[in-house]
């Protein structure tokens, strides 16, 4: 004899369970063939997962124009910031592969949020699709100078040793590449300092000027104006070379600081199970877009070359690559966002 009442309680529960499926689980490979073939077909969604002013929505605003060209489609910008950049890279990992929504994901959001989180939301390399590299990102650590006097690094170790969290430093957030880079240069030092979170590179830089906090790490194009100005001054640069745009700045290793590296990149991704022809295209439209005289005379203004010419089978690797090598320097680094 059936059981009337657990058949229907079963069948009800059968329909919420596939109502409650992705559109990404119910887009066989077939289907996805048939949606993709004329892609794109409406505005694309790129998600920034940065605040604005910051140098990844700067970045990604400089190649949208040539992308649409080049595409001929309309390019949608969205800034969510939150969660050191995961909270937008997470949305675009869950979203459904269709071709329509992608994330300028960085370093931070890969490598180093394996590192910082124990509890991370997505997999970097599982649950996105690397298309391809956009830019490289050296990075220079940076004092304020409304109410600090820091003759040089050394002054400046200094003056940290001697003073357990007296001084704050500013992130783009929890887990951000800025995060890492001076949470890594106190460890090295042995110096503590407490580390606000903002929701963008523009609000830290504001409060860097207005001296509630007195250091951060950041892009040299970001620090130039303000070096320029006398408002902060820019102790070091946390790469192998000097930067074209502060040639008088030196390298880490140049002040005492052996071995200390910051740097990040950024690069395009969308959700896992991207179809080829869509990776393809985009890769070659990316690609093209970095090789705009315009676009690259930009870059180089911004002390950030473009890194172009990276299949997406090659940018993949270079992902992966990158997750090994910096999982174990963000662990020993201390830095945690959990």
């Amino acid at each position: 004899m059936t059981n009337t009442f657990s058949g229907r309680r079963l069948a009800a529960t059968t329909r919420r369970g596939l109502m409650g499926l992705t559109a990404a689980t119910l887009m066989t490979p077939a289907v996805l063939r048939a949606q993709t073939g004329n892609w794109p077909s409406r505005p694309i969604r790129i998600i920034v997962p940065f605040g604005p002013g910051g140098g990844t929505d700067v970045t990604m605003r400089l190649l949208t124009p040539k992308l649409s060209e080049i595409l001929g489609q309309t390019i949608v910008v969205e800034n969510r910031p939150g969660a050191g950049s995961t909270l937008g890279t997470d949305f675009v990992a869950k979203s459904a592969p269709d071709g329509y929504n992608f994330v300028l994901a960085t370093l931070s959001s890969t490598g180093i949020a394996a590192g910082l989180y124990s509890k991370l939301p997505y997999d970097p390399v599982k649950d996105l699709t690397a298309v391809a590299p956009t830019n490289f990102i050296p990075i220079c650590h940076s004092v304020t100078t409304n109410g600090l006097k820091v003759r040089d690094t050394a002054d400046w170790i200094a003056q940290l040793k001697a003073n357990p969290n007296k001084f704050s430093y500013g992130s783009s957030g929890v887990g951000s590449s800025g995060h890492l880079a001076s949470a890594s240069f106190l460890k090295q030092i042995g110096a503590e300092a407490v580390h606000i979170p903002y929701r963008g590179g523009g609000q830290v830089f504001a409060a860097m000027l207005a001296g509630e906090i007195q250091f951060n790490s950041d892009i040299p194009s970001l620090m130039l104006p303000f070096n320029k100005e006398g408002q902060v001054k820019t102790l070091f640069v946390a790469t192998d070379e000097r930067s074209n745009l502060m040639p008088d700045v030196p390298t880490a290793a140049e002040v005492g600081l052996p071995g200390y590296k910051s740097y990040s990149w950024y690069g395009i991704f969308g959700p896992a199970g991207l179809p080829s022809n869509i990776v393809e295209r985009m890769n070659a439209a990316i690609n093209e877009a970095l090789g705009d005289a315009n676009v690259q005379q930009r870059l180089n203004e911004m002390g950030t070359p473009a890194m172009r010419g990276y299949t997406p089978e090659r940018f993949a690797q270079y992902v992966k690559d990158e997750v090994d090598l910096w999982v174990p320097i963000v662990k020993a680094s201390g830095a945690t966002a959990d």
